[in-house]
């Protein structure tokens, strides 16, 4: 589980084909502070386990489902990503519930400044963007952010400098994929409102009622 407040901008060292998945070595510092063999660390808002480390870099293997889902295949050496540790049972909650597991790619669509704010605005597929709220939150390349508006094609984000400067959002243009995760609570509630109602009926033809229950 991550919160989605990236603790440092990292980049790719190496990309290693291996058919329809990857093995990818990343830099890092913060996130390699206290690094064990089988730690989860968010890499652009994608759960990876890390499966070696040194001093100043980590690797991990890339299923071809995280790749279908994500904009890892993308990735070179040289492309900077978001880092976050998984969030500690007694650390601070400050951005919301992430789990590092990506619905989809948006693409970037315009970005454009106004006083000190950064508006993004940000192209999806109709599936996500039924999950996706003014005021509500996503992940963003493993970035929490509010969504500021929604419209029928995207959704547009509101970037403080703070968040502009300290994400790989700020270095990426119109064109770049990113990463969403949408909120899980919208997901969750959608689930439960879609099953079919529990009725006497329904129980009985799956054999409850019967004698000896």
């Amino acid at each position: 589980m991550f919160t989605g407040i990236v603790e440092e901008i990292g980049s790719v060292k190496a990309v290693k084909r291996n058919g329809p998945s990857l093995r990818l070595t990343l830099s890092g510092k913060i996130v390699l502070e206290d690094v064990k063999l089988g730690d989860s660390i968010s890499v652009n808002g994608i759960c990876l386990t890390v499966t070696t480390f040194d001093r100043d870099s980590f690797s991990v293997d890339v299923m071809p489902e995280t790749l279908k889902a994500s904009s890892l295949d993308g990735v070179r050496p040289g492309t900077n990503v978001n880092l976050e540790r998984a969030m500690p049972a007694n650390g601070r909650f400050g951005g919301h519930f992430v789990s590092g597991h990506v619905d989809g790619v948006g693409r970037i669509v315009k970005k454009r400044s106004l006083a000190n704010a950064v508006y993004v605005d940000i192209s999806c597929e109709p599936s996500l963007l039924r999950y996706i709220v003014p005021k509500g939150s996503i992940s963003v390349d493993g970035t929490s952010l509010t969504v500021f508006d929604v419209t029928e094609r995207g959704f547009t984000l509101s970037l403080i400098p703070h968040t502009y400067s300290e994400t790989a959002l700020g270095m990426k243009q119109a064109g770049d994929a990113v990463n969403l995760e949408c909120d899980m609570l919208a997901k969750y509630m959608e689930k439960l409102v879609n099953q079919k109602p529990m009725t006497l009926e329904s129980l009985a033809s799956q054999g409850y009622g019967k004698a000896g229950w």
